[in-house]
């Protein structure tokens, strides 16, 4: 390794790693206080940019840990899980796993799965774009099941939890279910799994029901109506799709493609 590849890693480990001696072997000057005090401040800066970024992006789990504690917990994960993306919004997608695996989250085990939903809402409302067709509706009564599939929303996301994960999100953004409900959600082991779509600009979150949980994962799969009615034990497909249409989950619908899973 070159010199100076030796002194880009101990600066990164200075940067992302703890702070300690170890973190500064490498670099040139190790004795230059000015360069040593621009690391701390480049560190602190970092630090204070990773507690923003997933603030944002978790922000009900920046509320329940409190802004001291999730202060530690960022600084943690920015150490553990670096950025890699020169733009931080695409920063945290492996924070639910981290936040599972933590000792210091280990007596919440809900929060893990509660940050899943809130970071498929934060990468919904930055999802490609999508326009609706209602002409394209046609198809469904002019083909088969098995030669037609639908268009879903940008950000379509479908999370299994064993906690209320959505009426938690709900409590703290919208104010209903109250806290109140939602904690007792929680303390009785409530299941809950969590639908998330982007409603023109806005990210949208509800509960799913465990037919059209199936159902949207079928699609979302790849596969046509048919196999997804299937796929999905219960479902009034009739009866879902209006509202469905209306709250601009489903765009439309296309006809399957060669090669496709009917």
């Amino acid at each position: 390794m070159t010199p100076l590849a030796r002194q880009q890693q101990a600066m990164l480990k200075a940067v992302f790693g703890r702070w300690d001696e170890t973190a500064l072997r490498g670099l040139a000057a190790q004795d230059d206080s000015l360069r040593i005090r621009g690391l701390q401040a480049y560190r602190s800066n970092g630090h204070a940019l990773a507690q923003r970024a997933l603030a944002a992006a978790f922000p009900v789990l920046n509320q329940l840990l409190g802004e001291e504690n999730f202060a530690g917990f960022a600084r943690a994960f920015w150490q553990r899980h670096p950025p890699v993306h020169g733009d931080i919004a695409l920063w945290g997608d492996q924070l639910p796993g981290f936040a599972g695996q933590s000792a210091q989250l280990a007596d919440e085990p809900y929060l893990a799965d509660m940050a899943r939903v809130e970071w498929a809402l934060h990468s919904a409302a930055t999802a490609a774009d999508a326009v609706a067709d209602p002409g394209s509706f046609r198809l469904l009564v002019e083909q088969e099941p098995a030669a037609v599939t639908l268009v879903l929303a940008p950000g379509v996301s479908v999370i299994e939890s064993r906690w209320p994960v959505v009426s938690i999100i709900h409590a703290h953004v919208t104010g209903v279910p109250g806290l109140d409900l939602a904690g007792e959600r929680l303390r009785a082991g409530v299941a809950e799994t969590a639908l998330v779509w982007r409603q023109g600009f806005k990210p949208m979150l509800r509960q799913a029901a465990r037919a059209e949980a199936d159902f949207l994962a079928a699609i979302e799969a790849g596969h046509g109506l048919g196999a997804a009615l299937e796929a999905a034990d219960g479902i009034d497909f009739n009866n879902w799709l209006a509202p469905a249409v209306q709250s601009a989950l489903v765009l439309g619908a296309r006809l399957m493609t060669q090669g496709e899973t009917p």
